[in-house]
């Protein structure tokens, strides 16, 4: 299995910032891309960040110019800076990796557990 473990959420005031920080473990062969999603209450999972193993990034349209992902292939981790951020982005934000495990030799998604972020006015 792959497990993904996520930190940095917490309580900020709008217009501050975060750092998440999510680490992949397990029987990994290879991680495709690994990216952060976010749900707030009642509505859908939407992708924020998302980054490639080559380093190509592909942000949501709001969060352009305010969040940065960045990726560690070596050591499997993704951190996502969130700059100026707005109440409405109070979120359970999830870390998210497409995967390849060794003996299964197909691409599967997994899902860290979410850690919450609050945006205070």
């Amino acid at each position: 299995q792959v497990q993904l473990v996520e930190s940095g959420g917490g309580l900020v005031q709008a217009g501050g910032s975060l750092r998440l920080s999510c680490a992949a473990s397990g029987s990994i062969f290879s991680i495709n891309y690994m990216g952060w999603y976010r749900q707030a209450p009642g509505k859908q999972r939407e992708l924020v960040a998302s980054v490639t193993t080559g380093g190509n990034t592909n942000y949501a349209d709001s969060v352009k110019g305010r969040f940065t992902i960045s990726r560690d292939n070596a050591k499997n981790t993704v951190d996502l800076q969130m700059n100026s951020l707005k109440p409405e982005e109070a979120a359970v934000y999830y870390c998210h990796a497409n995967a390849i495990q060794p003996g299964l030799w197909k691409q599967s998604d997994y899902w860290g557990q979410g850690t919450q972020v609050t945006v205070s006015l």
